[in-house]
């Protein structure tokens, strides 16, 4: 069997054809119902002229068409481009003609943006998922005309089926091109490294554009579970679905059990069902895994990047407290060391960038070979984050990279946010960092410097942003100062010092 997920879905409806593959509000589709959607899928882009290696993009909610184009695409050797609804039109019109998307499959609910795209990107064909606009394809009526027999697979083991849009510290998006064999092996490494089971019910209401949810749609099918798919997260909603749904793990980040713990109902509702969670994109504060300890669910912390696929480092449940502040150890088919600036292994306890290995590590940068040739070497991805070893090999992350902030789950580069606050005229010099928040886990703080004799306050610095940047990255705090920010000898920003200055910033 050649390695090609979208054969993964034909295999396990070969051999579960009855067994619950997907279950979304409501519905229960079996895995021979969920296959035969994507060969419709895939037997209707065919019909548009997709091509082995052409670029579709997706702009969908989480929702059973999003599954079945994305395993509908990989049959046919296309390469699928999940886009961040959170975006603006403008943010998503560049990643759209960075990637060359050809193609666009929306949902109707996003029928303004991409409006607001047309005449920017090079997609020349359009197919909405429910109401479409005149001119736009339907997606439920070239399904329906569409034959839902095997196609003959077209792609395999390294070619490209995902290209995941990570922001880039200089602002400007990379495209981190995924293959058929980095997705089965990171399946792989997961599987390996918590406590899957075949007949398992798991739970994911994180975006699908994220590589996290969306390779636990893919793990789930490789093992024979049954994905939960929730359209987005709320505390209520999730804890429902976790009962009723009798769900025996889930994927999170430390926001969403948060926001469960503080739901005023949360002891009446019936969670025995639940052994496990994956929890990550940060650490987990004690507390949290506490807390869900005493409802008899385990929390175990991940550390991943898009680049490797989304799997690097798990912390297990028996670990979590006396190693606390530590991602774990290296997963099953993945190496893991700590360097210094020479490329030399560091001693325990000292400190110096993580760089990863394993067949799930991406193949490149999309037409970017120096960023690639920068950040893969000799096999091995430099994540550009600063972390340590202890003497037992459990890793500790110190610094995120390129002053990562993570808010709510959603990764965002500061550097984005300044080129955007860069245009308003008051600012003489200006620096984005991450300040702790209770909801969120990280809040965007700016702090100015502002040219003398102006003003500037957070309402006019949010109207600036609003049609700029998505709305998860415009500063929830402004701080305005009268001394020049913090810098090296060589001019670089100190934002450490900064996060230190104004961890307790409050709103200007």
């Amino acid at each position: 069997m050649q390695t090609n997920i979208g054969l993964f879905l034909a295999k396990r409806a070969q051999l579960d054809p009855h067994r619950i593959g997907l279950v979304y509000e409501g519905r229960n589709l079996s895995y021979r119902e969920c296959n035969a959607r994507a060969n419709r899928a895939a037997h209707a882009f065919a019909n548009l002229g997709v091509k082995h290696g052409d670029r579709v993009g997706l702009l969908m909610a989480n929702s059973p068409e999003f599954v079945e184009c994305f395993f509908g695409l990989a049959k046919i050797g296309a390469i699928v481009a999940p886009l961040n609804w959170r975006l603006t039109a403008p943010e998503l019109a560049f990643i759209a003609n960075d990637a060359g998307i050809g193609m666009l499959a929306y949902g109707a609910e996003y029928a303004q943006t991409v409006a607001a795209m047309r005449g920017s990107i090079a997609a020349t064909s359009y197919i909405a998922v429910g109401d479409a606009p005149a001119g736009d394809a339907s997606y439920a009526e070239l399904t329906a005309a569409a034959s839902d027999a095997e196609p003959d697979p077209i792609g395999q083991d390294d070619d490209a089926l995902v290209l995941m849009f990570t922001s880039g510290t200089t602002g400007k998006p990379k495209g981190a091109v995924l293959t058929h064999n980095n997705l089965f092996y990171d399946s792989c490494t997961v599987q390996m490294s918590a406590d899957w089971r075949a007949g398992d019910r798991v739970l994911v209401a994180l975006p699908l554009f994220h590589i996290g949810a969306l390779i636990y749609a893919v793990i789930a099918t490789h093992i024979g579970a049954t994905t939960v798919l929730m359209k987005s997260f709320d505390p209520v909603g999730f804890l429902r679905s976790l009962q009723d749904q009798k769900v025996n793990s889930f994927l999170a980040v430390p926001a969403m059990l948060h926001f469960m713990l503080q739901v005023p109902t949360l002891d009446g509702f019936d969670l025995s069902s639940v052994r496990w969670a994956l929890c990550g994109t940060a650490p987990v504060p004690v507390p949290l895994i506490q807390a869900w300890a005493k409802h008899g669910i385990a929390i175990q912390q991940v550390y991943g990047l898009t680049e490797c696929s989304g799997g690097a480092a798990v912390l297990s449940s028996e670990r979590a407290l006396d190693k606390v502040g530590s991602t774990g150890l290296p997963m099953f088919h993945t190496d893991i060391r700590v360097v210094d600036a020479h490329g030399r292994d560091t001693v325990p306890g000292e400190i110096g960038e993580i760089i990863i290995r394993g067949p799930h590590v991406m193949r490149e940068y999309w037409k970017n070979p120096q960023a690639t040739a920068e950040t893969v070497r000799d096999g091995w991805l430099y994540s550009g984050d600063l972390g340590k070893l202890d003497e037992e090999g459990y890793l500790y992350i110190l610094e995120r990279k390129k002053d990562l902030v993570i808010s709510g789950g959603e990764n965002i580069y500061p550097a984005e946010v300044e080129s955007v606050l860069s245009e308003l005229p008051q600012c003489a010099e200006i620096a984005v960092i991450g300040i702790p928040d209770p909801d969120w886990g990280e809040a965007i703080c700016a702090v100015v410097r502002l040219k003398e004799g102006q003003s500037l306050t957070l309402d006019e610095v949010v109207a600036h942003c609003n049609s700029k940047l998505g709305k998860y990255k415009i500063p929830k705090r402004l701080v305005l100062t009268d001394e020049p920010l913090p810098r090296n000898p060589t001019g670089k920003l100190l934002k450490r010092v900064l996060r230190e200055r104004h961890t307790n910033a409050a709103p200007t």
